[in-house]
């Protein structure tokens, strides 16, 4: 079975249809899904999804292109549901320079990623993060403030090198479609090097459609690809993948089962 360890089914294009959308990743051995949030609708609505449907946790926090117009009322409202049992990550938080080039902005985007990492620790759960073209600050921020429980380097896209500076911090590596794509050497790479006991996996959907539907709206139904690329790349099989990933997923979560 596999565990989706990012998936936004929250997100208006996929809402909708959850319903549908769980039976046809049901139907391709996926069991559980963490929902992610990253402003206050989304995370409002992950903690809704988790509260309804069994199988589905909650990540709640505030995206860093999500935190320029957020008042303290909002920033507390989403936090007052970090007691909910079904609310087992702090996330997506982090950095993107990508979209963020302004400096005052990015300085802030910082400060935002410090908070929700204190907070994270304060109340003992691990962390979801967004990396976009950031990687040395990112890097920098979580050796001057590491995640006592963890976290995830949500759809790792760095290098090799980096790779093993964020494990060195506890931090566990997710692979989605980007290692299917394929003119994808990095991602490819670190599959390769990325030791078993720091792995899971995830979609992203509905963004990140794996190859061959690329371009397509992805779901977690997809996921599959992405376990049979590592498969292939590890020359190990894919049910091997899928219960490593999946126990490791549960194991960072706190998820009993």
């Amino acid at each position: 079975m596999i565990f989706d360890t990012h998936c936004h089914l929250n997100h208006e294009d996929l809402y909708p249809e959850i319903d549908r959308i769980i039976a046809d990743a049901e139907k391709a051995r996926v069991k559980k899904f963490l929902v992610v949030g990253y402003d206050k609708k989304t995370s409002l609505l992950a903690v809704k999804i988790a509260q309804k449907y069994d199988n589905c946790y909650a990540a709640i926090g505030f995206h860093p292109t999500e935190i320029f117009d957020l008042s303290e009322d909002d920033y507390d409202e989403v936090m007052s549901h970090l007691k909910d049992p079904k609310v087992v990550a702090i996330g997506e938080i982090g950095l993107d320079y990508h979209w963020i080039k302004d400096p005052i902005q990015r300085e802030i985007q910082k400060e935002y990623f410090i908070r929700q990492i204190e907070l994270a620790n304060h109340v003992g759960l691990p962390i979801s993060i967004h990396n976009r073209d950031s990687i040395e600050d990112c890097l920098e921020i979580l050796k001057q403030y590491p995640p006592k429980f963890g976290g995830i380097m949500h759809c790792y896209s760095g290098s090799v090198e980096s790779m093993w500076e964020f494990i060195k911090l506890g931090l566990t590596i997710s692979l989605g479609g980007p290692v299917t794509f394929t003119n994808a050497k990095t991602p490819k790479q670190v599959a390769y090097d990325v030791p078993l006991d720091k792995l899971v996996v995830e979609t992203d959907s509905p963004y990140l459609t794996p190859h061959p539907f690329r371009g397509n709206r992805n779901e977690p139904k997809n996921i599959s690809y992405v376990v049979q690329e590592i498969a292939r790349i590890k020359e190990l099989s894919p049910k091997h993948i899928e219960d490593v990933t999946y126990q490791n997923a549960l194991k960072l979560l706190h998820i009993d089962e």
